[in-house]
């Protein structure tokens, strides 16, 4: 899978007040997670990353996930070493499906409410990029946020074999042409983690020792998590938890 166009430069200052926002069932949270939240942080010059665990992921609400509590759980454990991640609850504790236009509107007028400005970043895979003019009001996502799109590392295959995605600026100017300026293209570490592989290997028996943190590990095995369980099928990782 790759992604191509516009480049930002290795690393930029650290803007005071700017907030970059990872969504995700997270079921569980793992490395590629983390190693794409840090790159992006580091890159665009970010103050912190706020991991939002999805309450019902839109795009498969039929799909059986963790519990928020322990979805949450997770997160607390992983990033607890970072001071510049976050965690937002906001929506495992907001009703219904988790769309991202509702939460980036809400960390707008929370913002505002404390009289600051609103410099947010909603950060993305190429592969749910891809998707991204079907989303929930996707130009009003691109005024109140820009978008930081990761390359996606390829974890599977279709039947016709490998499946490559080719979004580059050409494809966000067709697709996304008033919009255009609020996208830019971040090379972070392409690391083949899924969670639907590490509920697989759980299942199965099978170590996800350095898939997951320590911590999270730990969490895993002392609450009997994914075990004796069948696979629930494959959940859209980290950033197209809201494509809808």
């Amino acid at each position: 899978m790759t992604a191509e166009g516009t480049q930002v430069p290795a690393r930029q200052p650290v803007m005071a007040g700017s907030v970059g926002v990872l969504g995700g069932t997270f079921d569980p949270i793992h490395l590629g997670h983390l190693a794409i939240a840090d790159e992006v942080r580091e890159t665009l010059g970010l103050e912190r990353i706020l991991f939002v665990p999805a309450g019902i992921p839109p795009h498969k609400p039929d799909r059986m996930i963790s519990s928020a509590a322990d979805r949450v759980g997770m997160v607390r454990l992983a990033i607890a070493d970072n001071p510049a991640f976050e965690l937002s609850r906001l929506e495992v504790d907001r009703p219904g499906p988790s769309f991202a236009v509702e939460t980036l509107a809400e960390l707008t007028r929370a913002a505002r409410a404390r009289r600051k400005g609103a410099d947010l970043t909603f950060i993305l895979s190429d592969e749910a990029l891809a998707g991204f003019p079907e989303w929930r009001d996707p130009a009003r996502i691109l005024e109140l946020a820009r978008l930081a799109v990761v390359p996606r590392a390829f974890t599977g295959a279709t039947a016709t074999g490998r499946r490559v995605w080719r979004i580059d600026d050409a494809w966000v100017g067709l697709h996304l042409p008033d919009g255009a300026q609020r996208v830019v293209f971040v090379e972070a570490p392409r690391i083949a983690i899924s969670a639907s592989d590490i509920r697989r290997r759980v299942a199965s028996g099978r170590s996800i020792r350095y898939l997951v943190p320590p911590a999270v590990l730990a969490y895993i095995a002392d609450h009997r998590l994914y075990s004796g369980m069948e696979d629930r099928g494959r959940l859209t990782e980290s950033n197209a938890t809201h494509a809808s």
